[in-house]
């Protein structure tokens, strides 16, 4: 007796099923992705009307993370902090829908999104950089990553990089210790 399990045919009325079937479905996926389309060219437009020309051209989101708080309360932040829209990501609960939540979730994605930092420039494509691999490379002792990132971060927007700053420890603050 064998025990490995034996290949199930599938039913004979399965194939013409998905025949008759796949324009609908076709349909269903093209319509899905115009909306999504749809959807990112009008946040483009309000974000560029509401935000870039009123000089915020950056959605920071982090969180209370003992990881990257006080690395980005630090050295991130405080460059770009009078030109960004930032985000508590730990504070979602409290977030009301906005523009900004909006952005959040439609740029952000599904993954690596915490911490985020999203550019937006005028009639040009949006850069996206997701910050929790470096940071998970950071933590480990590898740095280069992050620091890589943050260069990159800040040639785009074009603000001086100080890459001779200390980093901050990664030792958890005191609201952060468990006790």
């Amino acid at each position: 007796m064998s025990t490995a399990p034996q290949k199930r045919k599938p039913p004979w009325w399965l194939f013409p099923l998905i025949i008759v079937f796949s324009p609908a479905i076709l349909l269903l996926v093209v319509g899905v992705l115009a909306l999504f389309v749809l959807t990112s060219i009008c946040l483009h437009i309000l974000i560029w009307t509401f935000w870039c020309l009123r000089g915020r051209d950056i959605l920071f989101v982090y969180s209370d993370s003992p990881i990257w708080h006080d690395y980005i309360e630090q050295r991130l932040l405080p460059p770009i902090r009078h030109r960004a829209i930032v985000l508590d990501w730990s504070q979602r609960r409290r977030w009301r829908i906005s523009l900004a939540r909006a952005a959040f979730h439609h740029f952000g994605g599904y993954r690596e999104f915490n911490p985020l930092a999203v550019v937006f420039r005028p009639l040009r494509r949006t850069r996206k950089f997701r910050f929790w691999q470096p940071f998970r490379d950071f933590k480990h002792g590898r740095p280069k990553a992050l620091r890589k990132m943050e260069k990159d971060l800040f040639d785009l927007i074009r603000v001086p990089y100080d890459e001779t700053q200390p980093n901050p420890p990664l030792e958890p603050t005191a609201r952060f210790r468990v006790k």
